[in-house]
């Protein structure tokens, strides 16, 4: 029975999430190119990444939409489980009424991702069809105060509704206590985490695959701890980006846009929060971690040399890092084969830390 057996349930919905999204994968990039949707290249990028120029993005969508259909359906199959068609989805996987392989928790997550996939789609459009001539879609400081609100709330609905305000620490038995403080460091780490997706997602599949590798990591972790409902998420989520990775390998037919990087990186955040093993969060999410240092890094180094002698200096020939690599000689499939590997040895040290 697959209520005994968790694992098998959130397996079984990664690969329905992959059918699902897949199926669809085609029609979507057929819609995005018949409305124009396709990405503007940054002039001062990479020339070869110029040849992306009109390629459809928002690719998020394939990504959000099966995740939403998935979660919602079950969610709502064990709400009305008094219902036929309820008690019809629940005979289907094995379900006694109030399983708890389905909880209500899970659309904290949910409903993360949609906001911050609403955000996200928003700064596509406006990329796309906005005033801005150089493609880069909503201004930077609106863009962030929308994150910080985001978060905000977020925070303070895993505060108050889901009474998270610990943190485990590897090798400690039991978690901290950190009351309050864990409103604002909360919100950091959505936003953190949201943005730096944000920046990995440059060169083809790369955001993609790493971001299904953190999924895993925090699914397995969330197994450990029983928290199936939370592991059924992540893996429905795999299971979405691996469809999408079905279209966005290089070359790339499609891109996830920041319809997908934020929703990502946002939800992965508030995942490591539900674990309470945020702290794990920088080696789990290693990559991205390293991009998001290199362009905070890059950019106040240039600042600050610029104050200083009058001409800006850079530490990196570009930022973020994976375009550093491109520029030393390394190839895009280089790149991301290679990025990919470090994220899954930093995913299985971030599972063994949590097993401490």
């Amino acid at each position: 029975m697959l209520e005994k057996a968790p694992m098998s349930f959130a397996l079984t919905l990664a690969t329905i999430s992959f059918l699902l999204a897949v199926i669809w994968g085609r029609p979507l990039i057929t819609e995005l190119r018949r409305r124009r949707i396709g990405k503007q290249i940054r002039i001062e990028g990479p020339n070869s990444h110029q040849i992306k120029t009109g390629t459809p993005t928002m690719g998020g969508i394939m990504i959000l939409t099966p995740v939403f259909l998935i979660t919602v359906v079950l969610n709502l199959a064990n709400f009305l489980s008094g219902v036929e068609w309820g008690k019809a989805i629940l005979r289907l996987f094995n379900f006694a009424e109030g399983s708890p392989l389905i909880g209500k928790s899970i659309l904290v997550p949910l409903l993360v991702m949609i906001s911050f996939g609403f955000l996200g789609a928003q700064d596509d459009l406006a990329g796309v069809r906005g005033k801005r001539s150089d493609g880069q879609g909503m201004l930077a400081r609106f863009k962030a105060l929308y994150q910080v609100v985001l978060a905000l709330i977020t925070s303070l609905g895993l505060y108050f509704f889901l009474g998270l305000h610990s943190v485990a620490i590897p090798g400690v038995r039991e978690k901290i206590n950190i009351g309050l403080a864990y409103i604002p460091i909360a919100m950091f780490i959505i936003v953190g985490s949201s943005n730096a997706v944000n920046l990995t997602d440059g060169l083809d599949g790369l955001a993609g695959s790493t971001a299904a590798v953190a999924f895993v990591a925090y699914g397995i972790i969330a197994y450990l701890q029983g928290q199936y409902p939370l592991m059924s998420f992540c893996f429905t989520v795999v299971g979405a980006l691996f469809a999408f990775l079905w279209y966005n390998a290089h070359p790339a037919e499609l891109f996830m846009g920041d319809t997908g990087s934020l929703a990502l990186g946002a939800t992965l955040g508030v995942v490591a929060l539900m674990t309470g093993q945020w702290l794990l969060l920088p080696v789990v999410g290693l990559v991205f971690v390293a991009e998001a240092l290199s362009d905070i890094l890059q950019v106040g180094y240039f600042k600050w040399t610029k104050r200083r002698t009058g001409q800006g200096k850079r530490i990196f020939k570009m930022a973020p890092l994976h375009h550093h690599f491109e520029l030393l000689g390394w190839s895009e499939t280089h790149v991301v084969q290679r990025f990919f590997l470090i994220g899954i040895l930093a995913g299985m040290l971030g599972v063994a830390l949590a097993l401490l």
